[in-house]
């Protein structure tokens, strides 16, 4: 794909809107969240994600957090589980969509609170002439990727993360390719990533700048992700992703 610069303004005009984002058009550009795939498993590559209790809950609480006046879109039901008869009876007949408990929607909003109590968290997410969640593409290695930055201020990008042991963030962080996304964002918004972090079970808060090492090692995933989708789904692939396989020395 080429994009003028007219039509690439057109391009993050449109990926303003998550259904664009996150749907077929938005499929169109590589993203940190195929990094994953790409990696440990090609075959999997472009086929929906199943949404998970996880993926729900982070997003409300990003919705929470940077854009209040869109909670009132997910649908909040106040029962015990998801295997009552309410639950299932107040799910649209056919529909996969999974939807919000009352309970899960407060342990999100003690996230919050707990991000919005804290002078520092309060000041730098809430500074005047931040934006928010704006998306952006970038050519890498000559491929397109997007993504969506949730804070943009003056000198660095803020991502909002939630974990269920801050003590551990750092050696999590790799494994869930977050060292991938800081480079990644790096390339398409032209500044550093820095995650602020709540701890899920005791609201702790953390600031976690990337270092030089921990980018490099992110932009080492990239470029081997970039290695495996050339291969299987380039403009010029030469395997089959059926076929692949594993293989690796054990040490």
């Amino acid at each position: 794909m080429q994009f003028t610069e007219q039509e690439l303004l057109e391009v993050k005009e449109v990926l303003k809107n998550d259904d664009q984002y996150y749907g077929e058009y938005g499929r169109k550009f590589l993203s940190n969240s195929n990094v994953d795939v790409l990696l440990n498993n090609p075959k999997d590559f472009g086929k929906p994600t199943e949404q998970t209790k996880a993926m729900l809950l982070g997003r409300y609480f990003h919705t929470a957090m940077l854009e209040p006046n869109k909670t009132g879109l997910y649908k909040v039901i106040d029962v015990a589980s998801r295997n009552t008869k309410l639950y299932k009876e107040a799910l649209e007949e056919g529909s996969e969509e999974m939807l919000l408990l009352s309970k899960e929607q407060g342990e999100c909003m003690d996230w919050v609170s707990a991000m919005k109590s804290n002078i520092r968290f309060f000041d730098d997410i809430y500074e005047p002439g931040n934006t928010y969640e704006v998306p952006g593409v970038e050519k890498i290695r000559g491929v397109w990727w997007k993504g969506k930055a949730d804070i943009i201020t003056k000198d660095y990008i803020i991502d909002l993360k939630t974990t269920s042991d801050i003590q551990k963030f750092p050696r999590s962080a790799k494994r869930y390719n977050y060292d991938s996304q800081c480079y990644i964002y790096q390339q398409i918004f032209g500044k550093p990533l820095v995650f602020y972090v709540v701890d899920k079970l005791t609201n702790s808060l953390g600031i976690f700048p990337p270092t030089d090492t921990f980018i490099q090692g992110g932009r080492e995933k990239v470029m081997t992700a970039l290695d495996q989708y050339e291969k299987f789904w380039g403009e010029n692939p030469t395997h089959d992703p059926e076929h692949y396989i594993i293989q690796q020395e054990l040490i």
